[in-house]
């Protein structure tokens, strides 16, 4: 299983100001282009994002690594599952 360490990089996808259920949706398709194990992070807005998106994919099988506020927005760090 890949680890976080420094010199992995994610890969990374910015869906500030995307709505609902749109940020959850092209998550997803972007998880189904990756490989078992990569990392993928993702920026959220704050609100429904933030609380929806994390627990969407988790309840698809991923694993949510880390939530970290950045700025306005916030960063979900999502580990692919198999």
């Amino acid at each position: 299983m890949t680890e976080i360490t420094e010199t992995t990089t994610p890969a990374e996808l910015d869906l500030r100001g995307v709505m609902c259920p749109y940020n959850y949706v092209k998550t997803k398709l972007k998880l189904e282009s990756m490989e078992v194990g990569q990392i993928l992070s993702v920026i959220v807005d704050d609100g429904e994002p933030i609380r929806n998106v994390p627990r969407s994919i988790a309840e698809d099988g991923h694993t949510i690594l880390k939530k970290e506020k950045v700025g306005n927005s916030f960063r979900v760090l999502i580990r692919k599952q198999g």
